[in-house]
């Protein structure tokens, strides 16, 4: 219940915003936006062997500067440092799979929802672990630092009994599972199913349990913006309405998902 009036508050200001951004159409024009994002975490965003960026994310940004008419700068940003670091004006924007949550709200603002992926483990094939922590007591579960997923595996589980690692990017989450130094790791199943699972390394494993929904891991994904940044906000939010309705969205997510991973409203 907690959750859906969170998400209904967020929708009603989310509707406002836009309303305001259409009544507001005539803008400066915004000569770059530089986002951040975690190379360490495909298939939204990783680096080839040449160290090109590439992912959803990085396509889906490229495709929000074309319809702006601006240049996109790419910085590489450690997850857990994004938000500090977007208030120190290291770059305009965070375009990283960061999920809204009230926590964040209070720190940042959002654009629109833009998609929404679902939080499960991942564990050894057969283990019979469910996202509980009765199921998860006595075992190690990695997280990347600074996500949802760490949030929520520390004040839903740790209490109970099970040891919640942080990991500093998701590549350093998924050795040690390989490794067998962590019993699960919980995390974003889209960036599961489509990126580790996928690979040869991810063959002995798969998502184990339901799907995670809670207030605590929100609604949905965003750009995450300033306080106050209601230009960029207002562009932003008017371009991911032109590649929704133009279809370039909808070519955009085929490209890496299997399922449809765009806000159902």
């Amino acid at each position: 219940m907690a959750s859906s009036r969170f998400t209904a508050r967020l929708r009603q200001t989310l509707a406002l915003a836009a309303l305001a951004g259409c009544a507001f159409g005539a803008q400066a024009k915004i000569e770059q936006v530089r986002f951040a994002v975690d190379p360490t975490y495909p298939p939204f965003e990783s680096k080839t062997p040449q160290g090109k960026l590439v992912g959803f994310d990085i396509d889906l940004g490229n495709a929000l500067c074309e319809q702006m008419k601006t240049k996109c700068v790419w910085v590489e940003s450690q997850f857990d440092g994004m938000i500090p670091a977007l208030k120190a004006r290291k770059f305009d924007a965070i375009l990283s799979d960061m999920g809204i949550t009230e926590e964040r709200l209070k720190q940042i603002d959002f654009t629109v929802p833009l998609y929404d992926t679902k939080t499960q483990l991942i564990a050894r094939k057969g283990s019979g672990l469910l996202p509980t922590a009765e199921s998860l007591k006595g075992k190690t579960v990695g997280v990347e630092q600074g996500t949802v997923q760490e949030r929520y595996a520390l004040a839903k589980w740790q209490p109970h009994g099970v040891n919640v690692v942080p990991y500093g990017d998701q590549a350093q989450v998924e050795s040690d599972l390989i490794s067998g130094r962590l019993d699960v790791v919980f995390t974003d199943a889209a960036q599961a199913a489509n990126g580790f699972l996928k690979h040869p390394q991810g063959k002995d494993f798969e998502l184990a349990g339901p799907i995670v929904e809670d207030p605590i891991i929100g609604p949905g994904t965003a750009i995450g913006l300033r306080k106050g940044d209601e230009e960029l906000k207002t562009a932003l939010d008017n371009a991911f309405a032109e590649i929704k309705k133009n279809g370039t969205f909808d070519k955009i997510q085929k490209k890496y998902f299997a399922t449809d991973i765009s806000i159902q409203h």
